[in-house]
């Protein structure tokens, strides 16, 4: 039986693992893609909001070249962080199941090779959100030329892309987007840009709509998306916008699906799962780290504070190992 299973190899769930070894467990991180999967998928040219002494874990510094790190910088940071502390990892094998026994849980995978099953005393559950994008529910939202993920502008090139949504992930897309020569679109439900957005950036994409280098339709709403254009309605009025592609930058929500199995107990107002201070969940055992904590706002966890969960965790395991003994 496995002391504990981390599920997810996010910078939190390797935070967690990191802790939960000074602790003196033995844990197993189990990752349905690569190492920091989400991060891997960011787009190509992505920069961190953070500092980097802010997505600092395990006592590894991150040196970089840049004031804010780029995705490129942290994926092999975050590499090198696992080999120095000597994580088991297991990559591209997908958790399917999740039981709770008496003793424990049941953990059932998926991989190349074929399904796996572990059991273990404890489980943190490490997911993220990066895969569960907010759908609009609009027709034509599934046509192959629609992506909710965006990751590098030069195969658009003097085309014509419409980018939905106004916080950061859109803005970055469409500045991407310009810089590779297609002809861009924003098109955002509100009246001008969210608080949130990154202060280095703010001016320039300001900028980019004033002087008309990319269009912008605020206040609107997408009815429809065709082959080869947007259906939208702006102040009453339904237009229709050129699209070869478009990005439907709509952020992203947790998967609950594993807690759900477990009959987890979630807050019927922020949809969040209800925890303990020490990030347990209502299944004994079973603790959360990083955004899977949160519930319709994802951005209330990230990095700089989901990477402190793993040391409150690993200490309630620490004392209640200590209890049983």
């Amino acid at each position: 039986m496995k002391d504990v299973i981390v599920i997810g190899a996010g910078p939190c769930g390797i935070s967690a693992a990191i802790e939960l070894k000074y602790q003196g467990f033995r844990p197993l991180i189990i990752e349905k893609g690569c190492l920091v999967n989400s991060i891997y998928h960011y787009p190509l040219s992505m920069q961190f909001f953070s500092t980097p002494d802010k997505l600092e874990i395990g006592g590894v510094p991150f040196i970089t070249i840049h004031e804010k790190p780029t995705r490129q910088e942290a994926l092999k940071y975050f590499r090198t962080v696992v080999k120095i502390h000597q994580l088991d990892v297991h990559t591209y094998e997908r958790v399917t199941r999740l039981e709770r026994l008496p003793d424990g849980f049941r953990v059932v995978t998926q991989s190349a090779d074929g399904e796996h099953t572990y059991l273990t005393r404890y489980v943190v559950l490490a997911t993220g959100y990066y895969d569960n994008p907010h759908m609009m529910n609009i027709p034509g939202e599934n046509l192959p030329h629609v992506r909710h993920y965006y990751h590098d502008g030069h195969p658009y090139a003097d085309l014509d892309v419409v980018v939905i949504g106004g916080r950061n992930s859109a803005i970055d897309a469409a500045l991407d987007l310009y810089q590779a020569g297609a002809r861009v679109t924003m098109v955002y439900r509100k009246t001008s840009f969210h608080s949130s957005v990154k202060a280095w950036v703010k001016p320039v994409i300001e900028a980019a709509i004033e002087k008309e280098r990319i269009g912008m339709h605020w206040g609107s709403q997408v009815l429809e998306i065709k082959q080869k254009s947007v259906i939208i309605e702006k102040e009453g009025k339904v237009m229709e916008i050129p699209a070869d592609a478009v990005f439907a930058m709509t952020g992203y929500r947790p998967n609950l699906e594993l807690l759900e199995q477990l009959g987890a107990k979630m807050d019927p107002v922020t949809a969040s799962p209800v925890c303990s201070p020490a990030m347990e969940t209502t299944v004994p055992g079973l603790y959360l780290a990083g955004v899977v904590a949160t519930g319709h706002d994802a951005t209330k966890i990230f990095i700089e504070n989901g990477r402190f969960h793993g040391a409150v965790i690993a200490e309630d395991l620490k004392n209640k190992e200590k209890v049983k003994v």
